[in-house]
């Protein structure tokens, strides 16, 4: 390592040590040199190219370790250094408000490190300039058009008369610098049905054609900070977008980026979800029809254009194709699934390890090529009416004109470029050897009483995406967070997130002395959650003879809603009256609620789900007893899971010793992680659920859990 970084790096970190008056720890100094190590010895080509290998690394850092300003002291100097960005990405927004505004700031206060640092958001979050003002003008009778009004009514639900108010204070708050265009920002949130319409997309934008580009764009003034900034903290999804478009179009191109993804083990499940695409038969029908229906209207409207309308001329034959093999495949598919008529809630249907039925995939064929041919003419649509709002750009098409009609026709291209990845996954045949697609059909229930079909594809892992579009591009990455490891070993990660085997794996131990700090008990009200009553009863029982006290500060995780709610109705009134449950509260309203009733000394209870099992952070008297209700398995009907499952099998596999027992334990330590967050922290974890005791996989659980003192019964 270049002796200049390694001074840099320890002056730096001895600087923070005095600046906050606090002990070096030994993992926090270890993760250091380890990354520091790994991120220096990448070598790189004349032009900063990455022409190593050796350019990953996965730590696992357990809670109290100090891993946050590990990373930071590691990489910042190095990336500074090698005239590289560096890009934190999260899975949380509390994770990303630390790092904002105390973990960044106080290594600025406390080190002599200058550095400039930003927020990385999409353009979701922002406010736009030019939609704002024509949602203001939507209103007013000399802005109206016909055919103009019911795509705005279909595709982006224009502003009723109730909203103009809330408009208007959003425009004169904007254009007074009072608020600056993002939404985190606002003083009182906005509904998202009225949101969506004050935002764009890229499709939609027209970057530097837009008179608001140069200065009044929050996106892009954000933008322009961004360019600026040595560390930019981002999200996950984020992340995946970017490479989605390419890389290098929301955040620094990959090959110039060095990557720490904390709360990594979110990483393969984002970019599962990311990958997957859906298709709802009737929505889609809906606009297909609307656009249809209005090509003569259109074709008056944009008649300036000879181009225009020789494009949309050509719209009739995939339409019609569209809307006549849908419906023909929509009562297929109903048939095929064999929904109850009568049944008035959801229903899934799955296709036995993702194989469609050779009739299905060769109409998934024909569709696909009617989306393409779609999308190829609304693409240039849209392209026309971008190029019409260009003042060096000479075209027939009035710019107003084109403003108007440009974003309506940018969401359709955005919902056939949709449709067109839903049918591809459905078409394409699975290769050889490698995990299936997961396919499956929902049938959604409507309010109306109506119902729509919606077909849905998934990969079931994000290992050759992540490997091909990430770390084969990336000059550097390091994933870290406090679960990374299942039953003790680094092999589910590898597996699911596209690691080499020889990517270096380190784990260091948190520094709480767990075993005089908190127990692990499972009472003797512990059963099988199989007997479900039984279960029910138990947890109720367990709650009246260990949580009914003054000084009760407890959550308590379900892995079922219906059993949540079952409880809570149980409970007897004193319970009742110092429990909240998360279907009754927002997240942070429930915390607040929480902390509040703590700090006045009065008994405080909160039921959760899984979002509840990891980051919540209530330190101290605000918790000091957490429930753990059964063991945190994922549901068997989880289409994407059950597909993996198969195939996993059908190899020679177990599935529920290679995935559900691994993943479990991953919940596991979360959920229990809740308990002790600082040095000072005590409390006790209970379990209640007895197969940790009688099942085979009981021991490996047990075994992969904070060493607490343990209380069986």
């Amino acid at each position: 390592m270049n002796p200049e970084w390694q001074a840099l790096i320890q002056q730096a970190y001895r600087d923070f040590l005095a600046g906050r008056q606090v002990n070096a720890r030994r993992g926090q100094a270890h993760m250091i040199a380890d990354i520091a190590k790994s991120f220096a010895a990448i070598t790189e080509d004349a032009e900063g190219r990455r022409n190593s290998q050796d350019h990953l690394m996965v730590i696992e850092a357990g809670t109290g370790t100090g891993k946050t300003l590990a990373y930071l002291l590691a990489t910042l100097p190095v990336a500074q250094a090698r005239e590289k960005r560096l890009v934190i990405s999260t899975a949380t927004i509390a994770l990303q408000e630390q790092l904002l505004l105390r973990d960044l700031p106080d290594l600025a206060r406390h080190t002599q490190l200058q550095f400039r640092h930003a927020l990385a958001k999409g353009r979701g979050r922002y406010v736009c300039t030019s939609q704002l003002i024509k949602q203001l003008d939507a209103g007013k009778p000399e802005q109206q058009d016909a055919t103009l009004d019911l795509f705005q009514a279909e595709l982006l639900k224009a502003s009723g008369s109730a909203d103009q108010s809330r408009l208007q204070q959003l425009a004169d708050d904007f254009s007074s610098g009072r608020w600056d265009g993002d939404r985190d920002s606002l003083k009182e949130s906005l509904p998202s049905e009225l949101w969506d319409r004050l935002t764009t997309d890229h499709q939609r934008c027209t970057n530097r054609r837009c008179p608001h580009f140069n200065g009044a764009c929050p996106f892009f003034n954000a933008r322009r900070e961004l360019e600026q900034a040595d560390v930019i903290v981002a999200n996950h999804d984020l992340v995946l977008a970017d490479l989605a478009l390419g890389g290098g179009v929301i955040l620094p191109p990959p090959e110039q980026t060095y990557y720490v993804f904390d709360e990594a083990h979110h990483l393969p499940d984002k970019a599962i979800n990311h990958f997957a695409a859906g298709f709802r038969f009737n929505t889609s029908l809906s606009w297909l029809r609307l656009l249809r229906k209005s090509q003569p209207d259109l074709l008056t409207a944009l008649a300036s254009s000879p181009t225009a309308c020789r494009l949309l001329d050509q719209l009739g034959t995939p339409l019609g194709m569209l809307e006549q093999d849908l419906g023909v495949l929509y009562g297929q598919l109903h048939e095929q699934a064999g929904f109850e008529p009568d049944r008035s809630s959801t229903e899934i249907y799955r296709w036995p390890q993702g194989q469609l039925p050779q009739g299905l995939r060769d109409f998934a064929a024909q569709l696909l090529v009617h989306f393409a041919t779609l999308c190829r003419l609304l693409e240039s649509l849209v392209n026309q009416l971008k190029d019409a709002q260009d003042p060096e750009k000479n075209t027939a098409l009035d710019a107003d004109l084109a403003a108007e009609w440009q974003p309506l026709l940018a969401v359709l291209h955005n919902r056939a470029l949709a449709a067109h990845q839903l049918w591809s996954l459905c078409a394409e045949a699975d290769r050889e050897g490698q995990p299936p697609l997961a396919r499956w059909l929902i049938r959604h229930r409507l309010q109306d009483g109506d119902e729509d079909l919606e077909l849905c594809a998934s990969p079931v892992t994000a290992a050759g995406d992540l490997a091909y579009r990430l770390w084969s591009r990336c000059f550097g990455a390091t994933l870290t967070s406090a679960t990374l490891t299942a039953l003790g070993q680094f092999d589910r990660l590898r597996q699911r997130a596209g690691l080499s085997g020889q990517t270096p794996c380190k784990a260091y131990p948190s520094p709480f002395d767990y075993p005089n700090l908190g127990v692990l008990e499972i009472p003797r009200q512990a059963c099988d959650p199989s007997q479900a009553e039984a279960h029910t009863d138990a947890i109720i029982d367990y709650m009246q003879e260990h949580l009914d006290h003054p000084a009760a500060a407890a959550l308590v995780l379900f892995s079922s809603r219906r059993q949540m709610n079952e409880v809570y109705d149980a409970l007897p009134s004193q319970l009742k009256r110092v429990t909240l449950t998360q279907d009754a509260l927002s997240k942070n309203r429930l915390i607040e609620k929480h902390r509040e009733r703590v700090d006045a000394e009065k008994p405080s209870i909160i039921f959760g789900l899984a979002s509840l099992a990891e980051g919540i952070d209530l330190p101290g008297k605000y918790l000091t007893h957490v429930v753990i209700v059964r063991l945190p398995f994922s549901t068997p009907d989880d289409p994407v899971e059950a597909t993996l499952a198969e195939w996993i099998e059908a190899s020679g596999g177990n599935p529920f010793m290679q995935i559900s027992v691994p993943d479990a334990s991953i919940r596991l330590v979360q959920a229990c992680g809740r308990l002790i967050r600082t040095e000072q922290d005590q409390g006790r974890v209970t379990l209640l659920d007895r197969r940790i005791l009688t099942k085979r996989y009981g021991s490996q659980l047990l075994n992969s859990l904070p060493p607490f003192r343990r209380e069986i019964r």
